[in-house]
């Protein structure tokens, strides 16, 4: 089997996001049956710290199982590259098959981080969100914007979108792209007034999402920081929460959201009740009333990107071979 390379456009063809949060959440479910494998990640900063490389690997699935994988995604963060028209999250993620340790695909990692980060959003809001919320603040209008904009209008119905970023320009043309019914907003409060979804997904490294501000009954999904120095929501807006996480060993040693609210004596590290995966498998309760603030801190993890990875692989060896089974079709393109 020749070794693959799937880039972009091929990544974000055979990834609908219907489709990744399906894969998404099943690569969640297997974390917490103990059918993967996910080691802290590791960072390499610039020497400037205006970025960094970061080293993801794991493994998902077993030799019993059909076609188990390990691989890794290799991946720079560098949040000023907007500046530039450039994506901020640009690398590869690298898939091996497991028996004997094959290369079998390189995949654009950009274009699976941007569509898996909102896959796993939407699953934590469909477990954890009250069945009737429908009325979304986003906070950021960068690619995790648009992203998120798409996955939770595929697991709610949305009433009211409501979109706030540090640059009003930024703001007013996200919401002139995303069609009728996005309102930019001029504060962060305005845009969060009343939401019972709440999307962060800025760069800020200090607070811009206070717990005064978050309604009874509101999901939150604590997306943007994912380094133990940056954080999106103040302390009050953890404690109040109840909170589960994609990894709980991530948490603890890179959620700058969770790590500083304890930092400042608001939470203890049993604030963190479990892991989304163990909602979905039913090991722990996810939101028990409707006034509760439940809260998903997402760093994004490995068996994400190798769940969505092998979700495209496959495809594109299926839609490969229906080409090559068709004759008429291998005429007209040899032509």
């Amino acid at each position: 089997m020749p070794f693959l390379f799937l880039d972009r456009a091929d990544v974000e063809s055979l990834l609908p996001m219907d489709e990744c949060i399906e894969v998404v959440e099943e690569a969640l479910r297997s974390l917490a049956r103990g059918e993967a494998v996910q080691p802290l990640r590791s960072a390499l900063w610039m020497p400037d710290r205006h970025g960094l490389l970061g080293v993801m690997p794991g493994m998902l699935g077993t030799l019993q199982e059909e076609d188990p994988i390990v691989g890794v995604k290799v991946i720079t963060v560098m949040p000023g590259n907007h500046t530039h028209g450039e994506e901020s999250h640009q690398g590869v993620v690298v898939l091996f098959e497991q028996e004997r340790g094959r290369p079998l695909a390189i995949l654009d990692a950009g274009a699976i981080t941007a569509i898996r980060t909102a896959a796993a959003s939407a699953v934590a809001t469909r477990a954890l969100a009250r069945e009737d919320a429908g009325d979304l603040a986003i906070l950021g209008s960068g690619t995790q914007a648009r992203s998120h904009l798409e996955a939770m209008r595929a697991v709610r119905t949305l009433r009211r979108v409501r979109v706030w970023s540090r640059n009003p320009e930024s703001a007013r043309r996200f919401a002139e792209e995303a069609g009728e019914g996005v309102e930019p907003m001029g504060s962060v409060h305005e845009a969060v007034e009343g939401a019972d979804l709440i999307c962060t997904v800025t760069a800020a490294t200090s607070p811009v999402l206070e717990g005064d501000w978050i309604s009874p009954g509101a999901h939150a999904n604590a997306v943007g920081a994912c380094t133990p120095r940056a954080r999106e929501l103040d302390a009050s807006a953890v404690a109040l929460s109840r909170l589960f996480v994609d990894r709980r060993e991530s948490a603890l040693a890179e959620a700058g959201d969770f790590l500083l609210a304890r930092s400042e004596g608001a939470v203890t590290d049993a604030h963190i009740l479990g892991e989304l995966g163990e909602v979905l498998e039913g090991k722990i309760p996810g939101r028990r009333s409707a006034e509760e603030i439940t809260l998903f801190k997402s760093l994004g993890i490995a068996v994400e990107d190798l769940a969505a990875g092998r979700h495209v692989y496959r495809k594109h060896l299926s839609d490969a071979a229906a080409r090559a089974s068709m004759p008429g079709l291998q005429r007209e393109e040899a032509g």
